[in-house]
């Protein structure tokens, strides 16, 4: 495969990641949070399987592999997704995207707090960077108005369960195919999220579509822009490595924010735009380091 199309597969990718935001909070419209995050779930793992028996490349994990696979799908998939769609209803797709990009620097500190890994002070400036951007976005609501949204707080509890599972990712790729840890990690945590599926209706907060539309977006979310782009972006890091596809990550905040305007009339707000420059260039500081180690695997976007 040539790098010509390597490069537009990982373009695609971020297009398609970004359009995950506005897509999520448009079936929110019509479906209940935990439903929707399941539902989603249930079908990009169906699709993963179906990959997986097609290929039939996998091999049976370790003892010890599957106790980490375990927290990262309990981190990566149950606590990401809950927090991420409970959230997004009382927050932007715009907002939503620019709390989860700060992942890569939180998944620095946290390796640093529990691997003991070195910070340095590129790290440093750029985690600076990032975290004023956050609070740009977080702090600064429509006109300017200063004031904490509980679905901006919800979000960083998503973007921090994503960071949290990144560590066992990180883990795991010592010893696993990363097309091997992103289909397991995401049964798992759908597995996991099927109790919340199941409180969720016995509580009477279940709510369910009726529109075939409806049902077509959430289908071609959860086989397109999950399960097809995360086989892309693997491939992509397989080809030309994880630093030069990690700068296709700072696409996805400024798709979502260009579509949610015109898809669901969300307002553009300066916050936003000063916010995401300043944690796309925390991100592109934090990571600009030449890195040695072999690429990572698949960090699944919200």
């Amino acid at each position: 495969m040539s790098n010509r199309i390597v490069f537009l597969k990982l373009f695609a990718v971020s297009l398609l990641w970004g359009c995950n935001y506005v897509a999520s909070a448009y079936l929110l419209r019509d479906f209940s949070p935990i439903f929707l995050s399941y539902s989603r779930l249930v079908l990009t793992s169906l699709f993963l399987l179906s990959i997986a028996m097609i290929h039939r490349k996998m091999r049976r994990p370790t003892k010890g592999e599957w106790l980490v696979l375990l927290f990262a799908g309990l981190f990566g998939t149950l606590f990401n997704q809950f927090f991420y769609f409970i959230g997004l209803q009382s927050s932007t797709a715009g907002n939503a995207s620019l709390i989860i990009a700060l992942s890569p620097i939180a998944t620095t500190f946290l390796a640093r707090l529990f691997l003991g890994e070195a910070v340095t002070a590129r790290k440093l400036t750029g985690a600076g960077l990032a975290l004023t951007g956050v609070v740009f976005i977080v702090l600064l609501g429509e006109g300017g108005a200063f004031g904490v949204s509980s679905g901006d707080l919800i979000l960083l509890l998503a973007m921090l369960a994503l960071s949290v599972s990144l560590l066992f990712i990180r883990k795991l790729s010592l010893t696993m195919p990363s097309y091997d840890i992103t289909i397991l990690a995401t049964v798992i945590g759908t597995l996991l999220m099927t109790p919340a599926a199941v409180w969720e209706a016995s509580q009477g907060h279940l709510h369910v579509s009726l529109h075939a539309s409806m049902w077509i977006v959430l289908s071609l979310v959860a086989i397109f822009g999950q399960g097809l782009a995360g086989f892309w972006w693997n491939q992509g890091i397989s080809a030309v490595g994880a630093s030069a596809s990690s700068m296709f990550m700072n696409i996805p905040p400024f798709v979502a924010i260009v579509v949610a305007y015109f898809v669901l009339g969300d307002a553009i707000r300066a916050s936003q735009i000063v916010g995401g420059m300043l944690i796309v260039t925390g991100v592109f500081v934090a990571n600009g380091e030449k890195k040695r180690r072999s690429p990572k695997p698949l960090a699944h976007q919200a």
